[in-house]
């Protein structure tokens, strides 16, 4: 009996501790389980964070690509008025290059300017990327002449256009963009 007792009391001192340890066990499962729901939130949290910031970086690239663009058509319209005009830009100061309202005659546009005479209504258009031959149209070129508005297709207004029409084309709806080249007298 002695003996029965023994076994009893060390069955029964397994069972509680057993069930202690089940219990420690399903408290340690629940803090892990706590911990990866944490560490998953944290997680999705800075990945959306990432993402926002990509993005916004993104857009900043966009509009400094269109803005690169600008400027490079901007130059170019440069390089028209002193090809344009027939001393190649004359004077004591700087001449300038302002863009062309579409309904106006550059010597009228000139004229509401310090750089008050017009050499040249220029428009430029070029296509964009490298080119593949030396037969390859890349741009386009004409000069109205200072007196009259010319075409006044109001996309050939770049004051007009929108900030991502300096990547259209013919095929997409804009074509030439136009420019007063005008100087101090």
């Amino acid at each position: 009996m002695k003996c029965f007792s023994v076994v009893f009391f060390t069955v029964l001192l397994t069972a509680v501790t057993g069930g202690s340890k089940i219990k420690n066990l399903k408290n340690d499962i629940a803090t892990l389980e706590g911990a990866f729901s944490s560490v998953l939130e944290e997680t999705e949290s800075a990945i959306a964070n990432m993402t926002a910031r990509i993005d916004k970086m993104e857009a900043e690239r966009v509009k400094l690509d269109q803005a690169h663009a600008w400027q490079a058509l901007h130059m170019a319209a440069a390089a028209a008025c002193r090809g344009s005009t027939a001393t190649g830009g004359s004077g004591p100061w700087g001449n300038a290059v302002i863009a062309k309202e579409n309904t106006r005659s550059c010597t009228a546009v000139c004229g509401d300017t310090v750089f008050n005479l017009c050499d040249a209504d220029i428009s430029v258009s070029g296509y964009i990327g490298k080119a593949q031959s030396y037969s390859q149209r890349l741009g386009h070129f004409f000069n109205y002449g200072c007196g009259t508005p010319g075409n006044t297709n109001e996309k050939f207004d770049e004051v007009k256009a929108g900030g991502d029409d300096v990547f259209k084309n013919i095929d997409t709806g804009n074509w030439y963009y136009r420019f007063c080249c005008c100087r101090k007298a």
